[in-house]
């Protein structure tokens, strides 16, 4: 993996059958479709992979599946999320002897009424660092409804090794990454956005250096961030423009389904099924989502097809 990682590292999701069950070669076309968009990286088992409605055998198959499946053509980041932090350093040593090149982790929580204060934070993440040897990015994102205050990460950054790498999801995310940046300096290696870049112009001004978003339109989103480092803020303002009616429809209407009801409408998955209680987007939306990536003539239309 290069060192520091930047640019697209999006989510891959897991498909399943229409009866429910995970289907293992959907898993491998979805990472080949995404490798053909020309991503930097591929994260697996996130909140958009619906790793909250997996088995943990399930989940340990599917991550054996994935690292076997990409096999290096780029590098795989394995979130290891869980509230326990036995359970966490336990998923990051599989992660990293299959593997990975990166984990990534959300602070421990379970609701919102239910989260440990800031030393047990440190601790968790201090455990999973001393015991792995690969980068660690830590998750800011609403879902956990933690508050991780910037010299808290700070801290982290500068005292724990493998915590290098940050994707900042947070309400006014931009000032929160120029704060982290201003106060880590070097300890803060990558610094990423995610909310489907709805947010990467404001991020990429303030200093993030690339995105984690779904797997949609990941050779529209790439060319935002590639022209922006490279100086051509002019270009990234234009392609990011023209990429928002999809990233607002997604982020505010779909959610996690628009890739995978993409994908499915593109041949590269079988079916776009979401485990119950989730269920499936309405007519209208789907409409409208396939109407908008049709005008992006986007890769993952296309790519079984």
């Amino acid at each position: 993996m290069k060192s520091p990682l930047t640019g697209i590292l999006p989510v891959a999701p897991t498909p399943f059958l229409d009866d429910g069950q995970v289907d293992e070669d959907g898993m491998r076309r979805v990472l080949d479709c995404m490798i053909d968009q020309g991503v930097d990286a591929i994260c697996i088992l996130a909140n958009y992979s619906e790793q909250f409605v997996l088995s943990d055998e399930e989940r340990a198959r599917l991550m054996r599946i994935c690292l076997d499946h990409v096999a290096g053509r780029v590098p795989v980041i394995v979130t290891v999320s869980h509230f326990y932090t036995g359970i966490v350093v336990e998923r990051a040593k599989a992660a990293q002897s299959l593997g990975a090149s990166m984990v990534m982790m959300m602070p421990p929580y379970h609701g919102v009424g239910l989260v440990p204060a800031e030393a047990g934070i440190f601790e968790h993440f201090q455990a999973v660092s001393d015991a792995i040897d690969i980068p660690i990015m830590v998750q800011d994102a609403p879902l956990s409804g933690c508050q991780l205050s910037v010299p808290l990460l700070v801290r982290m950054a500068k005292e724990l090794e493998q915590v290098r790498y940050f994707k900042m999801e947070m309400p006014f995310a931009a000032d929160k990454i120029a704060t982290l940046i201003d106060q880590g300096g070097s300890a803060i290696e990558g610094p990423f956005d995610g909310e489907e870049a709805a947010t990467l112009l404001a991020d990429l001004d303030a200093g993030c250096t690339g995105t984690m978003t779904s797997g949609l339109q990941c050779e529209h989103i790439g060319k935002i961030i590639r022209s922006y480092l490279a100086g051509d803020k002019e270009a990234a303002l234009a392609q990011w423009t023209a990429c928002l009616p999809l990233i607002n429809h997604e982020n505010r209407q779909c959610g996690l389904r628009a890739c995978k009801t993409v994908m499915k409408a593109g041949g590269v998955i079988k079916s776009d099924h979401v485990r119950h209680p989730l269920k499936p987007m309405t007519p209208r939306t789907r409409d409208r989502l396939l109407q908008l990536a049709t005008d992006m003539d986007l890769i993952a239309l296309r790519w079984g097809k």
